[in-house]
């Protein structure tokens, strides 16, 4: 190779050092970035947030860029016990942003880090907060939320309990999550992170759970079937007692209404037969008879024994009955 083309490889290489020096000199910051410049590995100077065109040592300083947006934090759900003894499982989410990019760049390095100490302290405030509280305060919002209730399930007139009545609850799902939030910012704020919320995305009751869950609704169902059983057969004997007042009224009412017919009617007959006797001696006479020999008839029957008195009216009528008439001559014609 001549010394013309050794001469043109010298220019080109040193123009491209030239130019790499000249453009490592400068970076760029965008507006959803924050810059902490290195050298040799540590932090040099103030952390760089606004967005444009800056300047830095070349070779020797490092760019590192770190998000100023909002992040987010998915736990996994993880079972926990809650103070009632009742294992749910807990999905929790949290957003949060880096606030002091020096700190944070110097303890945690990058995000992963991040997420993995996120995971450490809101994963641990989360246990220590169910386990502090009764599963009610977890599942109702806050307190002052009214639920939304079942009328069949408020206690009846027969007294079978307390079903459907949700105890009162002191703090809610909202002050527990304020609480998982003060309780974590504080460690967090050691990295520099700042926290901005906590949620309880999801609870769900344990497998194990959920058989005692159900036995729990098929027992109050089971009670409110009673319970409207013992209204309806409670019901049922006020019904019949009811009928059975209602029918001895009636006949009551029948029975005295029957004893003056029978009255009036009785006082009628004894007068007419007292009329009777006083204007016809002789039809007295004859009912008379004709009333004893229905007293007879009735009396007497086949295997009937009497001992009569010869003066008795029956000795009479009977002695009479046997008599035979005497015959009347034969009149011849004439």
């Amino acid at each position: 190779m001549n010394k013309r083309g050794c001469l043109w490889l010298v220019t080109i290489a040193a123009v491209f050092v030239v130019l790499r020096l000249l453009f490592g000199c400068f970076y760029v910051v965008h507006q959803i970035e924050q810059v902490i410049v290195t050298q040799f590995g540590k932090p040099v100077g103030e952390p760089i947030t606004d967005p444009g065109l800056h300047f830095k040592l070349p070779l020797i300083q490092e760019v590192n860029k770190i998000d100023k947006r909002f992040l987010e934090w998915d736990g996994q759900p993880v079972a926990i016990p809650t103070r009632d003894k009742t294992y749910i499982h807990v999905d929790t989410f949290a957003r949060w942003r880096i606030d002091d990019p020096k700190t944070y760049f110097v303890r945690l390095k990058d995000e992963r880090s991040a997420q993995s100490r996120l995971e450490d302290i809101l994963g641990s405030e989360t246990r220590n907060a169910i386990a502090k509280h009764d599963l009610i305060e977890i599942v109702r919002t806050d307190k002052t939320r009214k639920p939304m209730t079942d009328e069949s399930l408020k206690p009846g007139p027969v007294g079978i309990g307390t079903i459907g009545v949700l105890p009162p609850i002191s703090f809610g799902r909202l002050k527990i999550e304020s609480e998982i939030k003060a309780a974590a910012a504080g460690k967090l704020n050691e990295f520099g992170i700042e926290l901005l919320d906590v949620r309880l995305k999801r609870v769900n009751y344990n497998p194990d759970v959920l058989g005692r869950i159900y036995q729990r609704m098929i027992s109050e169902r089971l009670q409110i079937a009673q319970r409207f059983r013992s209204e309806g057969e409670g019901e049922a004997a006020r019904i019949a007692g009811q009928k059975e007042r209602d029918l001895n009224e009636i006949r009551s009412t029948a029975y005295r209404r029957v004893q003056e017919i029978r009255g009036e009617s009785d006082a009628k007959a004894t007068e007419i037969y007292a009329r009777a006797y006083t204007q016809n001696p002789q039809a007295a006479e004859f009912y008379a008879f004709l009333k004893s020999m229905e007293t007879y008839r009735k009396i007497l029957t086949k295997e009937s024994t009497l001992i009569l008195s010869t003066d008795s009216d029956l000795f009479n009528l009977l002695k009479r009955a046997g008599t035979k008439p005497a015959t009347p001559p034969i009149v011849p014609p004439r």
